[in-house]
């Protein structure tokens, strides 16, 4: 995981982004050409994976309050898996516990379509959403949380 991006799903405004340090050289090159993303430059500019999933951490206790948090996202199951590993190695717990909600399952399931009419392209045509994901964590975060209000919404 080389960046976290990440907001109320219903004040967007209320946002955490971050860079962080390679752990390692394993890269996928298509990856990183789409984030525009470079290994030297996080090196250099990521926080510690200790500082970032600490600093995550406060952000979501600082949002949900006495809430149980809960990670939203397109294709949850991918992103909580990275963001579990981190909070759980470099933090020791994930204040997400196992709690996530997949937007695409969830469109699934309130549309009746089939899973391949659960790209994102489709959901933002059939909800009307006006933003737009470019692979940059935060952008995404704000996107995936307009899609979900949406469909919630519908």
């Amino acid at each position: 995981m080389l960046s976290i991006g990440a907001c109320d799903v219903y004040r967007p405004e209320l946002a955490f982004s971050c860079f962080i340090k390679p752990i390692s050289d394993n890269a996928v090159p298509e990856a990183m050409a789409v984030t525009g993303l470079s290994m030297d430059r996080l090196r250099i500019d990521g926080l510690k994976p200790e500082v970032a999933m600490t600093e995550f951490s406060k952000w979501v206790k600082s949002v949900s309050g006495s809430k149980m948090p809960i990670l939203v996202g397109l294709n949850a199951p991918f992103d909580w898996s990275f963001v579990n590993y981190y909070f759980i190695h470099y933090f020791g717990s994930n204040p997400f516990g196992f709690t996530a909600l997949d937007i695409k399952a969830y469109f699934m399931g309130r549309k009746k379509c089939t899973w391949r009419e659960t790209r994102s392209s489709n959901i933002k045509l059939v909800t009307g959403a006006t933003g737009t994901g470019n692979h940059e964590a935060l952008q995404d975060a704000r996107f995936q949380a307009e899609l979900f209000r949406l469909i919630r919404a519908s």
